[in-house]
């Protein structure tokens, strides 16, 4: 077989080969991200408090 052929071949076979799940997860990456999405809606809510208010208000005006 030519080195090239056979290269990949053994790659190949080494990325289609069962492995152990490590099922913990990223505990600390999703944290993370959890906690700047929650200060990012308080803060946009903290800004743009009365523009909010009257989009939704305006908007069930509408709908009832």
């Amino acid at each position: 077989m030519e080195p090239i052929g056979e290269w990949l071949t053994r790659c190949y076979v080494w990325l289609t080969l069962p492995r152990e799940r490590d099922d913990r997860g990223d505990v600390p990456g999703w944290v993370l991200i959890t906690v700047m999405t929650a200060m990012l809606v308080g803060v946009i809510y903290a800004v743009a408090k009365d523009q909010l208010r009257d989009l939704v208000r305006d908007a069930l005006r509408k709908v009832s």
